[in-house]
């Protein structure tokens, strides 16, 4: 479980730093970089945490011999919501403040954390019985699979950044900045999820 959550943790880094060096480029978005760093870095962080949880559910899950299924991911669901607050607590020592709008991105969320927890099973059994990460999907699944996570991440950080209270000159950007912010995401999250698929059937690093 360790070891696929590292894997996680590094993708999702990885996401975070193509993303933050594509936002450089972007003129709304670099005048409003300084304000959103924090923003982006913490997000990234509670999202790490957040697919420990699902990864280690989904190894309880195959100890006890049983696939998880919807009850578990409303579950974690729940369960997210403290590591929420923790990020919230975080954020408050920096210029932005957020609200977190549950009711646009708990169907999100929930969808994501089903992908992950049904994914991390399939890996984690697959590792179980000796056969490796490659094994467990195709390379035209595994890109899939990947894109569709970080898309509905990208989505409920949309969500998030609409609900940030930035400085007052930046204000009138806030939805054009939340809209930007999200097409630079949707972009790298294409690229990442071909390259990580190739990582893991090519043996090539990320």
């Amino acid at each position: 479980m360790e070891a696929l959550a590292a894997l996680n943790r590094g993708m999702l880094e990885a996401y975070s730093r193509r993303t933050t060096d594509a936002l450089r480029a972007v003129l709304p978005l670099r005048v409003a970089l300084p304000h959103l760093q924090p923003f982006l870095a913490q997000n990234v962080a509670k999202e790490v945490r957040k697919d420990a949880l699902v990864i280690r559910r989904a190894g309880e899950a195959l100890a006890a011999g049983a696939a998880p299924g919807p009850q578990a991911a409303r579950q974690l669901l729940d369960a997210t919501k403290e590591i929420d607050r923790d990020f919230l607590d975080r954020l408050g020592r920096f210029p932005v403040r957020i609200e977190v709008p549950y009711e646009r991105i708990a169907p999100l969320r929930l969808k994501r954390i089903g992908i992950v927890l049904e994914g991390a099973y399939r890996i984690l059994d697959a590792w179980r019985r000796r056969r490796r990460l490659r094994d467990a999907f195709t390379s035209d699944e595994l890109e899939r699979r990947i894109l569709e996570v970080l898309g509905l991440y990208a989505e409920e950080t949309r969500a998030l950044s609409r609900s940030v209270r930035l400085p007052a000159p930046l204000a009138p950007l806030r939805d054009t900045i939340a809209q930007r912010l999200h097409a630079v995401m949707s972009e790298v999250a294409a690229q990442l999820a071909r390259d990580c698929s190739r990582a893991v059937h090519r043996r090539l690093r990320i």
